[in-house]
């Protein structure tokens, strides 16, 4: 890989990162947010139970976005070590050491499989 296309991938892989820990703040922000100031109500407490089953879905559904998110966040910031680490050998497949081809880093930075391995990974996980 050339050092145009590294160069490329990095400010890609930079840019994921910055919209992932956007995202992130935007879920610390929900979740420090008090009962109290997420309805508008006066009192922190939910008048009806159909409303406290309902605030709770809302709090674990951004639960699960954000731990998405964290995890994804992740996998970007392992992508960073190893462009960093050793750029020579960034972009290679991780099981059989092939290239894997540019198309598939601009489309997903963050790979670690080529195309060929990703799917015997997959089939592997449905079996």
């Amino acid at each position: 890989m050339n050092k145009k296309q590294l160069t490329h991938l990095e400010k890609r892989l930079m840019e994921e990162r910055a919209r992932v820990m956007k995202e992130l703040g935007y879920y610390d922000e929900s979740f420090n947010a008090t009962l109290q100031s997420s309805d508008g109500d006066l009192s922190s407490y939910s008048f009806h139970m159909a409303d406290q089953g309902t605030d709770a879905m809302e709090r674990e559904k951004q639960f699960l976005f954000a731990s998405q998110e964290g995890r994804y966040l992740w996998h970007v910031n392992e992508a960073l070590r190893r462009l960093y680490g050793s750029p020579g050998k960034f972009g290679q497949c991780h099981q059989c050491s092939q290239e894997i081809t540019f198309e598939r880093l601009d489309a997903l930075p963050h790979a670690r499989l080529c195309i060929t391995c990703k799917e015997k990974e997959e089939d592997g996980k449905r079996r």
